[in-house]
């Protein structure tokens, strides 16, 4: 097997792996519990970014195949950014604030994908093989407005479904001060990974030439 046989090939792979954990601990989770709310676990940010990535991660390696004619141009780069910091998102946050919490992914293995190992594939895969163009910082801000909307949701539904996905924005648990104050924070966090994410790839961009 080739170098390119092989990057395909673990691209598919690794995004069928994460797509298969998160199917498993779905069907782990509801089977048997009446008080299992799908809703309830596709509103994780974890679930949900997980699912993003390894659907972005797939299409990364199918474009390498020249007869499916799938372009890699500089949209799609903007996409595996984005993909690559919401990963890195997840598995600081979950280290940083919630490796003690209850995020419905209790099997083991499932958790280790979703949470340690998917975030280091995407993190090697944009450093191994980053944007052939340089992404600049205000552009690339636009990758937050997912994060963004995706904290007004939990908010707003918390406030009608008296449940929070996380700790940090449960406004029962903190209170609506401590929670804003988290989110501010937060935020400012996710614009440090940003540009991590950013100058990471400029990195191995500067020492391709």
């Amino acid at each position: 097997m080739d170098k390119r046989s092989f990057l395909l090939a673990a691209r598919v792979g690794f995004g069928l792996i994460v797509l298969m954990a998160v199917t498993v601990q779905l069907g782990s989770t509801w089977i048997g519990n009446t008080s299992f709310s799908v809703i309830n676990f596709f509103s994780f940010f974890t679930i949900q970014s997980n699912i993003f990535a390894a659907i972005v991660l797939m299409a990364s390696g199918l474009a390498m195949v020249p007869r499916w004619a799938i372009k890699s141009d500089v949209r799609f780069d903007y996409l595996r950014g984005a993909a690559t910091l919401y990963m890195t998102i997840t598995g600081v946050i979950y280290i940083l604030l919630l490796s003690h919490a209850d995020v419905q992914t209790p099997l083991p293995w499932v958790n280790a994908i979703l949470h340690y190992v998917f975030p280091l594939v995407m993190l090697a895969d944009w450093v191994a093989f980053p944007p052939k163009e340089r992404i600049e910082f205000r552009p690339a801000l636009w990758w937050l407005a997912y994060p963004l909307v995706y904290g007004i949701y939990s908010l707003l539904r918390g406030y009608f479904a008296h449940w929070y996905p996380y700790p940090f924005i449960s406004v029962s648990q903190q209170g609506y001060l401590q929670v804003l104050i988290n989110c501010v924070l937060v935020a400012v966090f996710m614009l440090f990974l940003l540009q991590i994410t950013l100058m990471l790839s400029r990195f191995r961009q500067k020492s391709s030439r």
